[in-house]
């Protein structure tokens, strides 16, 4: 009589919980005699993913919100029935725009910015983003020859190299360095938009490519659900944390193992034995790791391709979110909120209007504001009291947005070693440990924030990938 074979899944966010679910799902439609574990070091699943409910408001401590055309998080929305539940951001035209702080002031974002990067010469040409200068430089790329090589290079010698140094300081690095919390000088290209050196190669003109790329939408954008079509990203009414607890609920077969992390993996004849932190040992027959980069490398420090793993550095985050009555906010918010360059000197980095974006997100008469704190290379927050925190922040809404009234409350997040850092050549990094785990640790995948996106869909759909391979393999 054939054993029931075992799938440990390490690490409970959403790459892992989304492997989990997947497996349960994958072995469900194919059969098989073989049961999945989630381990998770904390007392609570969802990782980053936090949802507060406040008096009416809607506070979102780690993301708010996903891409609306990434398939992978909307199939799992639907799988879960959820699709529902989908709110997109504020319909109103009126409640479209969104701010650069520059030189103290906030600049309405030029018409035609996709991913920070211009594709019209007129917006750029009557912004006061940029000087004259930049703008001519920014319109050499019009005319540069594209790089003939394919090797790896840094995001922000990417843009300058095809756009100059002002567009990267004022407009690109505030809304692409966002994304990852990072240093557009050191994060790798090819793996945090390898698609602007595809376009480099396709069109010569990054402007020009990204330009017929808006003009020729996808085919797949057709089959989403409507409320993905006009929205560029969405969440849930109640919150993300709506798909972690319904993900939870619907995998009442997987043993959910909390509080305590993996200490140890033996590789064994059969499989894997796995030593939990409390002293709990495990069998596995597969293991997916969907942990941080350092707790898998400390896992798998026997295999020389993971020690690179090490250098994947996570920036620490914080997020305040504040309360307001709307007549305490003399600014209109007509928009998403504004980013904040480094060269700005502020101590936030960006400020979510949420309730101007998000209608759910506040009560009638209330406004909700989220600031950001730290990026890599600007960690001196960790040092900071909660005091200091919330003084820096009111300081900086006074000089941005000319709020003197005190909030109605603060919430205060901090997201510590949560934003990886992807260094040149990562992807090949990667693609070598994966060959070298494939021989030396065969039932053993990698996924997760640290590895092939930090969103809510890249990591779901890593977790996904995973649970196919590890379903796959368990069967044949």
């Amino acid at each position: 009589m054939d054993r029931r074979r075992t799938i440990v899944v390490a690490g409970g966010g959403i790459t892992g919980m989304s492997a989990a679910f997947y497996a349960v799902k994958y072995l469900a439609e194919r059969g098989g005699p073989v049961d999945v574990v989630l381990v998770e070091k904390s007392r609570r699943l969802g990782g980053q993913i936090r949802t507060l409910r406040r008096d009416g408001f809607v506070i979102e401590q780690g993301p708010d919100s996903f891409l609306a055309r990434k398939p992978s998080v909307l199939a799992l929305a639907r799988e879960l029935d959820l699709e529902a539940q989908l709110r997109a951001t504020n319909p109103n035209p009126q409640a479209k725009k969104n701010y650069i702080l520059h030189k103290g002031k906030l600049h309405e974002m030029p018409p035609g910015l996709v991913l920070g990067i211009p594709t019209a010469l007129s917006p750029l040409i009557k912004t006061g983003l940029v000087s004259p200068l930049g703008k001519l430089r920014a319109a050499m790329d019009l005319l540069l020859p594209g790089r003939k090589d394919d090797g790896d290079e840094s995001l922000g010698s990417f843009i300058k190299r095809r756009l100059g140094r002002e567009v990267l300081d004022n407009m690109t690095e505030p809304l692409l360095a966002g994304i990852y919390a990072g240093d557009t000088e050191a994060l790798s290209l090819q793996a945090t938009f390898p698609q602007f050196r595809q376009i480099e190669r396709e069109h010569r003109s990054l402007m020009l490519g990204l330009l017929k790329g808006k003009k020729n939408a996808p085919a797949t954008a057709a089959e989403l659900p409507t409320i993905a079509r006009g929205s560029l990203f969405l969440t849930f009414e109640r919150g993300l944390s709506t798909m972690v607890d319904r993900l939870e609920q619907s995998m009442p077969t997987v043993r959910k193992l909390t509080g305590s992390g993996i200490g140890r993996i033996v590789r064994e004849s059969e499989g894997y034995k796995l030593t939990l932190e409390c002293g709990t040992e495990l069998r596995a027959d597969g293991v997916i790791l969907a942990l941080p980069a350092s707790a898998t490398a400390r896992l798998v420090a026997d295999i020389p391709e993971a020690a690179w793993l090490e250098t994947i550095a996570y920036a620490s985050v914080a997020n305040l979110a504040l309360a307001y009555r709307e007549a305490d906010v003399p600014r209109r918010l007509d928009g998403s909120g504004f980013v904040v360059p480094r060269r700005e000197g502020r101590l936030i980095t960006a400020c979510t209007w949420s309730s101007s974006k998000w209608p759910h997100a506040a009560p009638p008469g209330k406004v909700l504001l989220r600031t950001y704190v730290g990026r890599a290379n600007a960690q001196e927050w960790l040092g900071m009291t909660e005091e200091e925190l919330v003084a820096g922040v009111r300081a900086d809404l006074k000089a941005t947005m000319g709020i003197t009234a005190a909030p109605l409350f603060i919430e205060i997040s901090r997201c510590l070693r949560s934003m990886p850092q992807y260094p040149i050549g990562h992807r090949d990094r990667l693609k070598e440990l994966r060959a070298r785990l494939a021989i030396e640790r065969p039932g053993m995948w990698l996924c997760g924030a640290g590895y092939e996106g930090v969103g809510i869909p890249d990591c779901i759909e890593q977790g996904r990938r995973a649970a196919e391979h590890a379903v796959s393999y368990m069967l044949s």
